[in-house]
Order: structure tokens, then C-alpha cells, then sequence
């Protein structure tokens, strides 16, 4: 434990096939986490902007508690908790339906804004048109709320990247599990850190240069990538500051 520095170490668990293996464990956590998040979250978002209210009201709800609580707690009710009920899944299992249910209620917030800040005017040209509300939505709101709702789901991709580190609790083999287990093994505590921060970083600053090239495409039939900006924040950019 009272051994200093060591460079050789640094360097031999920088490119360590366990470390790596854990890093592409992340990579498709967070993967399979948004897209999951996002089917559920779209599905949500629409509920919340039903004029039903059985089908806003349980939506609302589920956005309140998911919002309201812990990742780290709802990870732990489901992998302990929910075997208690007979129902038991696999740390695996456990790991994707917490990131995925924690993520659909950010999503949903983060849709639902987008969705809203288009004008009514262009909804309702639309359905004087002849379009059914599910044309509307698909050829008019939807592309226009893209462009908007695009950077903040972007951001909200970053911070998963980051969030999976979490399911380290219940043992889940991402980056993060797997740099404590070495860290255990040889006692190089700074050395396997810094690693990992490493390894995130690269993953999030490549997401971020993947991400400016879809702003950038999205924004092309707008003229500029950055146009979403002068319409000011979407609401779902709230969401993540909480986070």
C-alpha cells in the first residue's frame, strides 16, 4: 500500500485487455441504455401530451419517480428487491432495465420539450391539410423537433457514458468494476484511475466529435447547425442540470 508512483504500471494497464474489455462493456451499456430509454422515453413523452388523462397521469408519475430518485437505489431495488417478488435477473438484466428505465424518464422530458416548442400554427396548417395526427407528427413536428431535441440528447449520451460507472455496485463488469477489482489485486490506486478516467474521456470526447457531425446535418436544412441555438434552451436541457 505504501509504494509510490510507478510509470511502468501506468503504463502496462493502459492498454490492459481486462481494462479494455470493461471499456467495450461501457461502450454498449450505454448503447443499449439509449436506445432502450429512447423507445420508452418517446412512448412516455407522447402519453404526457395526451389530452387522456389515464394515459398522462401514470406517465406523469412515472417521470416523477424516476426523476425523483437515485440511479444507484433504483439499481439496487431491482437487482435485490425485485427476486424478492419472485422475479430474479441476472446482474446483466439488472444493469440494462435500471439504466434504460432511469433513462426514459430524462428522455421523455427531453422529447416532450422539443415536441412542444413547435409553433401550434404549423399543427394545425397541417391538419387543415388532410394530415391525421400521426402524419403531423411524422413529416411536421418531428423533423423540426429534431433539430432541437438532438443536442441535449446528445449531451444526455455523454453523461450515460459516464453513468454506467454506476452498475458498478451490483457488480456489473464495466470500466469501473473492473478497474477496482485490479485495483484490489495490485494496490496501484492512482495508477488504475487515472486509466479509467482516461478511457472515459476518449469514449466522451468521441462521442462529442460523432455528435457535432450529426448536429451538423440535421442543421443543414435549417442553415446552420447552430440555428437550434437562437430558438434558446429546449426544456429537457433543465433535465439534465439536475442531473
Amino acid at each position: 500500500m505504501g509504494q509510490g508512483w510507478s510509470w511502468s504500471g501506468f503504463a502496462d494497464y493502459l492498454f490492459n485487455p481486462y481494462i479494455l474489455q470493461g471499456a467495450v462493456t461501457t461502450l454498449w451499456l450505454t448503447l443499449a441504455a439509449i436506445a432502450g430509454g429512447l423507445l420508452v422515453g418517446c412512448a412516455l413523452a407522447l402519453a404526457r401530451l395526451s389530452r387522456h388523462r389515464w394515459l398522462s397521469a401514470p406517465a406523469h408519475f412515472y417521470i416523477w419517480v424516476f426523476r425523483g430518485t437515485p440511479l444507484l437505489v433504483q439499481l439496487i431495488i431491482i437487482y435485490t428487491g425485485l427476486p424478492q417478488m419472485g422475479l430474479k435477473l441476472s446482474v446483466i438484466e439488472s444493469a440494462l432495465l435500471g439504466l434504460i428505465l432511469n433513462e426514459a424518464a430524462y428522455l421523455a422530458e427531453i422529447v416532450r420539450g422539443g415536441i412542444q416548442s413547435i409553433p401550434a400554427g404549423q399543427t394545425n396548417a397541417a391538419r387543415a391539410m388532410g394530415f391525421t395526427g400521426a402524419q403531423t407528427m411524422r413529416y411536421v413536428v418531428l423533423p423540426q423537433a429534431m433539430r432541437l431535441i438532438i443536442p441535449t440528447l446528445g449531451n444526455s449520451i455523454n453523461g450515460l457514458l459516464k453513468t454506467t460507472s454506476v452498475t458498478s455496485v451490483i457488480s456489473m463488469e464495466e470500466l469501473l468494476r473492473r478497474t477496482q477489482v485490479l485495483i484490489q489485486e495490485k494496490f496501484m490506486v492512482l495508477e488504475l484511475f487515472l486509466v479509467a478516467a482516461i478511457y472515459y474521456l476518449l469514449m466522451t470526447t468521441a462521442w462529442d466529435l460523432i455528435q457535432r457531425r450529426i448536429e451538423r446535418h440535421f442543421g443543414r436544412a435549417y442553415g446552420h447547425g447552430a440555428e437550434a441555438k437562437s430558438h434558446g434552451p429546449v426544456p429537457g436541457d433543465a433535465v439534465l442540470e439536475q442531473r
